[in-house]
């Protein structure tokens, strides 16, 4: 049980840091980083979805509806720090979390 606790605490640790090092890039380029987008409900032409950014100082989770007639609208928007973020999302979805750690080594190499 201590290695699961060293290694998901590794884990947290690498990701803040990849965190940080993508913040960078994003002052460098000026745009931000979409993490991660997921469809939350899909009903004919709209469609309500969480779409996860880095900035060049936070991680923005924000739940977003929009298509068809409706207009885009925030349903949920929730800001943290880059030392906030990995603990929610642990918390939220382990799989989410890995996902999000390859996006970045992936976009950072």
């Amino acid at each position: 049980m201590v290695k699961q606790t060293t290694l998901d605490s590794w884990l947290l640790q690498h990701f803040s840091d990849l965190l940080r090092k993508g913040a960078l890039n994003v002052v460098k380029t000026g745009t931000p980083i979409v993490l991660y987008r997921n469809m939350i409900e899909e009903e004919e032409d709209s469609h309500e979805e969480t779409v996860c950014t880095l900035t060049e100082g936070h991680v923005i989770v924000q739940v977003v509806t929009s298509g068809g007639v409706i207009v885009p609208s925030f349903q949920q928007q929730f800001v943290f720090t880059f030392d906030q973020f990995p603990d929610w999302l642990m918390k939220k979805s382990k799989d989410l979390l890995l996902q999000c750690v390859e996006f970045l080594e992936e976009q950072l190499k």
